[in-house]
């Protein structure tokens, strides 16, 4: 089988598209870069939409712990305490047991229980936590002649907000977002060796590695090729948040813009 064939018959196999069984023998290096692709697609969709709409509800759990009514604000420190303060292969595995309990009582749970809706709502929830209180944080770090500015050009309430707190806000939180947002594509790698299993044989990239390493019993040639596409995907995301970036800080000088740089680490 050539490389082309095997492109059009596994690369689109994680979402259903293409051959049914993954092969079984005779397994060659285009196999393994090809399928192991295939099952990126599903870290980038968790990824993405967990990050899409993971901000703007980590907007309002910042805004409700920065609240001064005890109302909003002890609910989002006690969410953004609980998902920061255990682990995110426990959360899958609690998620999953949850909602395949709710599913015997309540016929709405059934999609919960499956990885596309249910691991995605976990990851969610996660990022969402994780980002609140990083911009929480830039909330608290906004100088005060920003908003003194704004009072004394009469601007209140969503005015200012919108033009003045949420912008700095951004901006001050930006490099810190970019780095959770790394964190989290890598974090999607864990979606299907937690509770939440693959329905017929279509997982992520890792699921995809580990198969061909079980049945090669040589992890030294599917795991590089894994590595290799979250460097790709890394690169990609630091360069569509440092563009952001470069956006929030076009109206500082030249001189003082602060730009994210690619720093990796190579001992952890």
């Amino acid at each position: 089988m050539s490389c082309w064939q095997t492109f059009q018959d596994y690369a689109l196999r994680s979402v259903g598209y293409g051959e049914r069984l993954l092969p079984r023998d005779n397994f060659d290096l285009c196999q393994q870069v090809v399928l192991i692709g295939s099952g990126m697609i599903w870290n980038i969709y968790f990824g993405v939409m967990a990050l899409l709409f993971g901000f703007f509800f980590a907007t309002a759990i910042a805004l409700g712990k920065a609240s001064a009514n005890r109302w909003l604000r002890k609910p989002s420190e006690w969410f953004i305490f609980i998902f920061r303060g255990s682990p995110l292969f426990i959360q899958f595995f609690f998620g999953y047991f949850l909602f395949l309990s709710l599913k015997g009582s309540y016929a709405f749970f059934d999609p919960f229980t499956a990885a596309w809706l249910g691991a995605l709502l976990v990851l969610f929830l996660n990022t969402s936590a994780y980002s609140a209180e990083i911009f929480y944080g830039a909330l608290q770090s906004i100088p005060k002649g920003d908003t003194e500015a704004a009072d004394a050009y009469g601007m209140h309430g969503w005015p200012r907000f919108r033009r003045i707190v949420w912008p700095t806000m951004l901006r001050l939180a930006w490099p810190a977002y970019t780095n959770e947002a790394i964190f989290l594509f890598h974090a999607t790698a864990l979606v299907f060796f937690s509770g939440f299993p693959a329905w017929q044989q279509r997982g992520d990239a890792l699921y995809y590695a580990s198969y061909f390493a079980d049945k090669t019993f040589n992890p030294f040639v599917p795991y590089p090729i894994l590595a290799g596409y979250f460097i790709l995907l890394t690169l990609a995301i630091t360069g569509v948040f440092g563009f952001v970036n470069s956006r929030l800080n076009r109206h500082l000088p030249q001189t003082t813009r602060r730009r994210l740089r690619l720093r990796p680490n190579l001992i952890r």
